[in-house]
């Protein structure tokens, strides 16, 4: 289980990797979109909220008025994301701003190797799949610090302030485009944006790019008794609860488990569980356990 659980967290970097590889999990044991029709005992369904939560749901023995089981876990973890138009040039360099998604210790995230993951809606409507940083091979990013004798003011400060957050800024490039114009190396790097993947920059506006570590799990200690990863609060949990549900046959009351994005955030936004698309579930989960009831009252 071990070895799984670290495959796990490395297919599961992001949110919508995460949704990715527990639907796609489930589908392999049997698991259908809940739809229209009747659902009986040991029928294995599931939902997807825009790409990034999940329910999933094995429907038990008992009535649904005897009650459900229902476990929930997060799978968005802490990390940072590009703001919509993030790139710029200084000294040389190209830059891409971003701004910090959860609660991090921002000089954690200094000088490490960082991976690009997420999606990309061009002007024409097609979708553009970003995973960069992860196979061998890959390019990886990071974000500049100062070296130890150049930093005596940086270290003389406190631990939350040593670093702002408007300087965890991904390091993306640096050689320049032919010319001699100003921003040569800002353009390079939208040249092969665009030749390798068609984005322009006006794309990055309708994009969703997240900055993550970009080392995988590993074992830790000489008796490898603990996990070193990115991402393990929540997905610790996310991984039992999906291994938990995806085995269950059939349960004595129904088993549900609730996959919920945005916790890092105040469980904000439409694929937190601030909004509704848990109690629609249940509404359409009755509906096809008991026919014809009215569930709005």
């Amino acid at each position: 289980m071990g070895e799984d659980y670290k495959q796990f967290l490395d297919a599961c970097k992001t949110e919508r990797q995460a949704v990715a590889t527990i639907v796609g999990g489930a589908e392999r044991r049997g698991f259908r979109p809940l739809g229209a029709g009747r659902l009986a005992p040991g029928d294995r369904v599931y939902v997807v909220n825009r790409g990034k939560a999940a329910i999933l749901a094995v429907i038990g023995e008992r009535p649904p008025e005897d009650g459900l089981n229902i476990i929930g876990a997060h799978i968005d973890a802490p990390r940072l994301d590009l703001k919509p138009r993030p790139l710029y040039e200084e000294e040389g360099l190209a830059l891409a701003k971003t701004h910090y998604y959860g609660g991090i210790k921002k000089y954690q995230w200094l000088a490490i190797p960082l991976a690009l993951h997420g999606v990309v809606i061009l002007a024409d409507g097609e979708k553009k799949e970003l995973a960069l940083g992860e196979a061998p091979g890959d390019p990886v990013f990071t974000i500049t610090d100062l070296l130890p004798h150049l930093a005596k003011d940086q270290m003389d400060k406190k631990m939350a302030d040593a670093v702002p957050g408007e300087n965890l800024n991904l390091l993306v490039g640096s050689i320049p485009a032919p010319g001699e114009e100003k921003g040569r190396v800002k353009r390079a790097v939208l040249d092969h944006l665009y030749r390798v993947y068609g984005i322009t920059e006006e794309d990055f506006v309708s994009a969703e790019l997240e900055a993550v570590p970009a080392w995988r799990a590993a074992d830790v200690g000489f008796d490898r008794s603990l996990v070193g990863a990115y991402g393990q609060d929540d997905r610790a949990c996310a991984y039992a609860l999906y291994r938990a549900v995806t085995e269950s046959e059939r349960p004595a009351h129904t088993a549900v488990a609730l996959f919920a994005d945005k916790e890092e955030v105040g469980s904000r936004g439409n694929t937190g569980m601030g909004a509704r698309y848990f109690e629609d579930f249940v509404a359409e989960l009755l509906a096809g356990l008991a026919p014809g009831a009215d569930h709005l009252t």
